[in-house]
């Protein structure tokens, strides 16, 4: 069986212990969420087969991971490409040998391609370098995934955190499109900075100004300046206890697209989790967040 081991009630204690104070030391708590959930998730399901360190670009850090379910069908299957958080100057797709390949075991074990998907970071690479590598694994995707066993018709792009802001900023912002369109079937923004900025109320304002050099940039950088009638369907999830302000721009997300698509799109507020474990939890016994994703991707469009 593949059964997913249960949140520990230790580990759900020490959410609740860190979640109220979690804007006081983001970086600490993140790493104490990762490193518990890790010991956890050693002892989830792992099935299908995994090929890493594929090569979208020529930079070392633009590559991915492909996670393809058991006994796939050519062109079958949706494709999730998951892109991880790091305050836009740090993170990969390996956090550790668990986080974040666990978001990809879970979609795999759920009969979806995934792909784990790497990026370049600040202050080496500023903006638009995140929503350029968006665009260029999007049309590795495009080429590649129907040999693979995804459909390259359903591919839905993922982004957590800084990942989420480079992926709605791609998803949104048509001057980065090809002229054929997106090459998407739909957005999932867990926890995205879809806006930029650099208030005193931001723990992370430094790093936001090491990816964006001006406000001009992070006018211009902001997912939810660029939303309108034509945008992609979207599902929005956000934590209870968030790095500040990031619930405060998905609100706003939510609210733009219901304005401008006159319905509101699919979205959730986890209750008891926090910025890092809202992720960290897929591949576990619950798996609330994770049903409802697959619903969205199965939904017509």
């Amino acid at each position: 069986m593949d059964l997913a081991p249960p949140i520990p009630e230790s580990l759900r204690q020490l959410m609740a212990d860190v979640g109220p104070r979690w804007g006081t030391s983001v970086q600490a708590n993140v790493k104490l969420m990762i490193e518990q959930f890790s010991e956890v998730l050693s002892q989830a399901p792992k099935l299908g087969a995994v090929t890493r360190n594929i090569h979208y670009g020529s930079d070392p850090r633009q590559v991915l991971d492909v996670y393809q379910p058991a006994g796939l069908a050519p062109g079958a299957c949706p494709v999730v490409m998951f892109v991880h958080g790091g305050a836009f100057v740090e993170g990969e797709k390996d956090r550790t040998s668990e986080v974040y390949s666990n978001v990809l075991w879970y979609f795999a074990r759920h009969g979806v391609l995934g792909i784990n998907v790497e990026f370049r970071l600040a202050p080496e690479h500023r903006y638009p370098a995140g929503t350029l590598d968006m665009a260029a694994a999007v049309a590795w995707a495009r080429r590649e995934v129907g040999a693979l066993g995804g459909d390259p018709e359903r591919i839905f792009l993922m982004g957590h955190s800084a990942g989420g802001a480079h992926c709605a900023h791609y998803a949104y912002d048509q001057r980065f499109h090809p002229p054929e369109g997106s090459g998407l079937a739909g957005l999932i923004c867990l926890s995205g900075r879809v806006r930029a900025e650099d208030s005193a109320e931001n723990p992370n304002a430094a790093r936001v100004r090491a990816y964006y050099a001006s406000p001009q940039d992070m006018e211009e950088g902001s997912a939810v300046n660029h939303v309108s009638a034509q945008s992609l369907p979207t599902f929005v999830a956000m934590a209870e206890y968030e790095n500040p302000l990031i619930d405060v721009h998905c609100v706003d997300l939510i609210s733009r697209l219901t304005q401008a698509r006159r319905r509101a799109p699919p979205h959730m507020w986890l209750r008891g989790h926090n910025h890092t474990s809202m992720v960290c939890h897929f591949n576990t016994a619950e798996d609330a967040l994770g049903r409802q994703i697959l619903a969205f991707m199965a939904a017509p469009r």
